[in-house]
């Protein structure tokens, strides 16, 4: 008995090995199929034909240029799905790609571009890009400009471009060369509490980012200068200094790849010349127009026309957060003419009127993109006649910004009970006869149980953190010695906190701060109750005798919040996912009023292709 249970042991072991062992050559096929697309070109570009630049009058073209793609996409690197849906987005509304060639012709002989005409960079060089946006380009057919700093070319960093990989992008078809200067560095750098830091390399500027304020410039914007203001150099030095960096650019590329690229972007321009200073900006004039065919030299709006210079050229770099129809929304208002958004989930779109804003339905996930410095604004249809009733949705746009939920409300929405988050603070208002008031406000920060530091505090971190980094980065050891013991007197000072009395520091919102928050209510007669993120927020509040009304979302942009690169995006992404909204009886099986949650099949293949994802992502990480 006992060998015959040992055999079928054995039996149903080497089973699950087999399985085992088949299910992972299959992963190892599909990651192999995976590599060789995203490695290797197998298709070529064809440019656009004669008959679509058949247009009357100066459309002129978008430009837009990305910072990097990943393969998932993180806080400043787009994922590759999202590029794809930006950039498809832009191919079914006609846009084909132009190339530096085209640009030049535009403006040097007038020929004409096509109606839509975009002209797509990718900056900084890195390898990931590449990668991950070469089957993007392929697909669609389009053709992008890679930007790169010739510094890396000496080094071993293996996150960005060498010149054969270059030149191997090139010969792809999909690919030209354009330039981010020589290298990155910035001058006059003080942090937000107004210490003096100086000249920073990236790598300094990396650690000591999160105490900085606005108050620094790229290298070749500005004499170097002191804690005064006061410039540490002359004019020749100034000239010298920016000079040597333009050569070594000439210098580098035509050693690397054989050529200076025609194309061109002054980092940290958009000063309306090409510099924060006359002098300054005389010199780099001077320098671009003798190497390049044009520059970039502003960011924020993505359109230029004939009216604009080959030199003072414009751009949009979209934010790894912007949905597709926070893109599309951008370049309406930029180019003046309306264009049709994304709508995603046309079933699910008819439960719902916009009435500002763009909707589009992904799944599970409603992505409500609000108007530039307005709102976005929806109306669940039927609902007029909701009044009792629970409601559970998690909330995904990013924390600076308005995620609002109406309940109870007339049509014109001078009757309401409102819940909202607004820049990470929960908020309940009432508005009877068009006037609001405020019933309850918590910050979500407190909610969960952030430790609040004083500014004292913060000052003191700020401080520690750029001794620190300056105690690394020495450029000898008695320099790194001097700083130690700065360092060490630092740590010994004492930082009142909040509960000896001092101000409490409140950081401004990051722009790009995720939002994630899971929200539930439950509203009956005069009285509702929420949750945030599984924790009792507000129980029993008192609100105003129920009257019957509809269910609003609305979203909106927050202020401009805080950012180092992205001054002038003024649109908003609200996400709501599995919204559900159920009557509120008090029977065991409540009516389901709406439900945005993916049912039956159509659930089970959302689940296995997250997973599938999840395990590819392992995979690509474990290797």
């Amino acid at each position: 008995m006992m060998t015959i249970a040992n055999e079928k042991f054995t039996a149903q072991k080497d089973r699950r090995k087999k399985i085992r062992v088949v299910m992972q050559i299959i992963i190892l096929l599909t990651l192999l199929a995976i590599c060789i697309t995203a490695l290797f070109t197998l298709k070529a570009y064809h440019p656009y034909t004669s008959q679509n630049t058949n247009v009357s009058g100066d459309k002129g073209f978008v430009a837009l240029a990305y910072f990097g793609v990943e393969r998932n996409g993180n806080q400043n690197l787009i994922g590759a799905g999202r590029l794809y849906g930006h950039l498809q987005a832009l191919k079914d509304l006609g846009y084909v790609t132009v190339t530096q060639e085209d640009v030049l012709n535009y403006y040097q002989t007038g020929r004409n571009l096509p109606e839509k005409s975009l002209f797509l960079i990718f900056e900084d060089g890195r390898r990931d890009t590449a990668i991950f946006s070469q089957k993007v380009l392929e697909d669609l057919n389009f053709k992008a400009t890679m930007l790169t700093y010739p510094e890396k070319f000496k080094g071993k960093d293996t996150k960005f471009l060498m010149p054969n990989e270059l030149k191997e992008l090139e010969k792809s078809t999909f690919w030209e060369m354009g330039t981010n200067g020589y290298r990155l560095a910035f001058i006059n750098v003080f942090d937000r509490y107004d210490n003096y830091l100086g000249e920073l390399d990236p790598l300094k500027h990396a650690r000591v980012a999160p105490y900085l304020g606005r108050k620094y410039n790229h290298y070749l914007m500005d004499y170097i200068r002191d804690e005064y203001g006061i410039p540490k150099e002359s004019y020749n030095r100034m000239k010298e200094r920016i000079s040597y960096d333009y050569e070594a650019v000439r210098d580098s590329y035509t050693k690397y790849i054989g050529y200076v690229p025609g194309m061109y972007i002054l980092m940290h321009s958009n000063t309306g010349s090409f510099g924060n200073n006359d002098k300054v900006s005389a010199v780099n004039e001077s320098w671009i127009k003798t190497l390049f065919k044009m520059n970039f030299n502003r960011e924020g709006f993505s359109f230029n026309q004939r009216n604009s210079s080959l030199y003072d050229l414009t751009r949009m770099q979209p934010q790894a957060y912007w949905y597709t129809n926070h893109l599309l929304m951008r370049i309406k208002y930029d180019i003046n003419q309306d264009l049709e958004f994304v709508k995603g989930d046309l079933n699910k779109q008819k439960a719902w009127e916009t009435l500002k804003g763009a909707l589009e339905i992904q799944e599970e996930t409603m992505i409500l993109t609000s108007l530039p410095k307005d709102k976005g604004l929806l109306r669940l249809k039927d609902s007029n006649e909701f009044k009792d009733l629970k409601l559970s949705v998690r909330m995904k746009g990013n924390k600076l910004g308005l995620q609002k939920i109406y309940l109870r409300a007339d049509e014109n929405l001078n009757r309401s009970l409102s819940v909202y988050i607004l820049n990470n603070v929960l908020y309940v208002t009432e508005k009877n006869d068009g006037a609001e008031r405020e019933l309850f406000k918590l910050s979500l920060d407190k909610h969960d149980g952030k430790e609040r530091l004083s500014i004292p505090e913060d000052k003191k971190a700020a401080e520690m953190r750029e001794l620190e980094t300056f105690v690394k980065y020495a450029d000898s050891a008695e320099t790194a010695k001097i700083y130690a013991e700065r360092l060490r007197d630092k740590n010994m000072e004492n930082a009142p906190a909040v509960t000896e009395g001092a101000e409490e520091y409140i950081p401004d919102l990051s722009v790009n701060a995720k939002g994630d928050r899971v929200l539930s209510l439950s509203l009956k007669k005069n009285r509702i109750s929420i949750m945030m993120d599984g924790k009792d927020a507000a129980i029993d509040l008192p609100v105003s005798e129920p009257k019957a009304g509809s269910v609003y979302l609305e979203t909106a942009w927050g202020g401009y919040g805080w950012s180092q690169r992205n001054l002038a995006d003024d649109v908003y992404d609200g996400v709501f996912e599995k919204l559900m909204i159920t009557e509120n009886t008090g029977a065991e099986t409540e009516k389901i009023l709406f439900d945005s949650r993916l049912q039956g099949f159509d659930a089970f293949k959302f689940k296995v292709g997250q997973l599938w994802e999840a395990l590819i992502n392992w995979f690509i990480i474990k290797l």
